[in-house]
């Protein structure tokens, strides 16, 4: 999310056997600080090391400038106890702590200073189900001749829960990632998988033998949840002549100093577990 999409508009004109070159001013858009704070906790792990990503936005084509933000006072506080994590500055754009400590269901606010401003967002860290199975099959996707990789957990009873899923395949530019509700499944096993279709442009293809998928699956909060479910419907919809125009989201992160001024990105505090499956 550090880049956002301005169009660019060349265009010539042949008329007569003559060409005509039109420049056309393309608007910039006010750069703003771009926060990149997922503070996720693997089970099975203490949670302590944590890293927060800020950067500036730029225009889409602007590919040489350094975007890194450092110099700025970011901390986390736990509101339930009052403790205090302040992230140090690496000076490479990362700011970075060893001694943060997650406490399912305790609310977290970001604290951001830079340029004389201040930045907020407020999360709740959530727990997560863990992970019952992962196998493989051609029977259960939208094509039976093609592999498809399944994931089964159980979700809690009588509890509102939301889950991100994130799928790396070994070789894949890009995740693969699923917002799951467990609107008409509480308390039940919930099943998701993941089929790869043969692209006839080659930038998609099926599963096979020796491929390795990494899963993390995420507790995340209702308020990320319809976030990140707009942004995968965005992306979904990419080359659709009937979709509508794609939106700006706005993420959780506040300019309390200056509201005009806000921030792009996500504040977010999951727990999450993980797995790793190999194709036979």
């Amino acid at each position: 999310m550090t880049r956002y999409i301005l169009a660019l508009l060349v265009g010539s004109i042949t008329f007569f056997g003559c060409e005509d070159v039109i420049d056309v001013d393309v608007p910039t858009a006010q750069s703003r600080l771009v926060v990149e704070a997922s503070l996720d906790w693997e089970k099975g792990t203490i949670g302590n090391a944590q890293s927060i990503a800020l950067s500036m936005s730029t225009p889409f084509f602007d590919t040489d400038q350094n975007t890194r933000v450092t110099g700025a006072i970011v901390r986390v506080i736990n509101q339930d106890s009052g403790e205090v994590f302040p992230f140090n500055d690496n000076n490479d754009g990362t700011y970075s702590t060893s001694s943060f400590v997650p406490i399912l269901n305790d609310t977290y606010r970001l604290e951001i200073l830079y340029n004389g401003e201040t930045y907020e967002a407020t999360e709740t860290l959530m727990s997560v189900s863990d992970i019952n199975e992962v196998n493989q099959s051609i029977e259960g996707g939208f094509d039976d001749e093609l592999l498809e990789l399944n994931l089964y957990f159980t979700d809690p009873a009588n509890i509102e829960n939301f889950y991100l899923i994130k799928y790396e395949v070994e070789g894949d530019l890009f995740p693969y990632l699923e917002d799951v509700s467990d609107e008409f499944t509480d308390g039940n096993e919930i099943h998701d998988f993941l089929e790869k279709e043969d692209d006839e442009d080659g930038e998609e293809v099926p599963f096979e033998a020796g491929n390795v998928v990494n899963i993390s699956l995420y507790g995340i909060s209702e308020q990320y949840y319809n976030f990140i479910r707009l942004l995968i419907e965005q992306h979904g919809s990419q080359g659709d002549p009937f979709s509508s125009n794609a939106a700006q989201i706005r993420g959780n992160c506040i300019n309390t100093s200056n509201p005009d001024n806000y921030a792009f990105g996500y504040f977010r505090l999951t727990e999450k577990d993980t797995a790793t499956y190999t194709f036979e």
